[in-house]
């Protein structure tokens, strides 16, 4: 298995080389359920649910991940690769990852670290599990999900049948879309940025975003590090590198024009930006991704 140093040693957050790896560690637990073993998950759009007590050496790194991956936090802390940076996620946050971005987290040292997960598939249907305005990094009660997990795998040793299985498949969902699609959301924000998505190209501002809501501009600052998780500037850096990627994949146009699609004049500075918010250049990703994303290797 090749070495994770590289993201270690990083000191801007970013590495140069993220390779696929898994290291569990001598500590680590792990209860887990696949859509293979429960078809009650495969018919929500799930590809496999788990909860984890990690210990350092934990590291995880998954750069050819097709589905959304949330991670729910109930104890302890880790760290996980968010915006090209590594950022906390202790006890009562959750993470939520997109599609077709490097997937990377670990263990803190020294720190027991309790957290479940929900990963999607990647279906017509999950593509919309991350909207424009989901939360990537926000507070979020991690036992519900726990428990709903743990309940889940309790009945799969049980082997009770669907019956059971079912409704704690269901109840997982409803706590990952909890997340992923707040409810309770502001949905002054959520306008913002449902316009902004359809005008990438566009030159937005923050005092441009903030008119749009009619808001202050450190009012808007202050609920999209809230709601999202981010600053307004890093998630429109967000929309603009997550429809690059796509575009990447589905598309034959040029790097020069899928910058300019996704709002960069300049071709290099789109380059260095998709480097340090993906983990590749954009000839680098879409040579490694577009196989998979075909239905080719991986």
């Amino acid at each position: 298995m090749e070495s994770y140093g590289s993201a270690r040693g990083m000191n801007s957050g970013q590495s140069d080389a993220l390779s696929e790896m898994t290291v569990l560690g001598e500590r680590t637990q792990e209860w887990r359920v696949t859509a293979v073993d429960c078809p009650a998950l495969s018919g929500l759009g799930i590809a496999h649910v788990g909860v984890c007590l990690a210990s350092a050496p934990y590291e995880v790194v998954r750069v050819g991940l097709k589905g959304a991956y949330l991670l729910s936090c109930f104890s302890g802390a880790g760290s996980v690769l968010m915006d090209g940076r590594w950022q906390k996620v202790g006890q009562g946050t959750a993470f939520l990852a997109s599609p077709n971005v490097v997937l990377a987290f670990r263990a803190d040292r020294g720190s027991r670290w309790g957290f479940s997960w929900v990963r999607f598939q990647n279906t017509e249907e999950t593509k919309s599990v991350v909207s424009v305005a989901s939360p990537a990094l926000a507070k979020f009660s991690g036992e519900p999900l726990q428990h709903a997990v743990l309940g889940l795998f309790g009945e799969q040793q049980e082997s009770r049948g669907p019956a059971f299985t079912s409704r704690w498949a269901q109840l997982i969902h409803a706590y990952a879309m909890l997340f992923a699609r707040p409810e309770t959301g502001d949905k002054r924000l959520e306008r913002v940025w449902i316009q902004v998505s359809k005008s990438l190209e566009q030159a937005w501002t923050l005092e441009r975003m903030a008119s749009i809501c009619f808001l202050s501009e450190e009012h808007l600052r202050r609920l999209c590090r809230r709601e999202v998780g981010r600053s307004p500037i890093n998630h429109l850096i967000f929309l603009r590198m997550r429809r690059a990627s796509e575009l990447l994949l589905e598309t034959d146009d040029k790097i020069e024009a899928i910058a300019s699609a996704v709002g960069y004049a300049n071709a290099f500075v789109f380059s260095n930006t998709f480097k340090r918010w993906i983990g590749w250049r954009p000839s680098e990703y879409r040579l490694e991704k577009r196989p998979i994303a075909k239905g080719g290797r991986g």
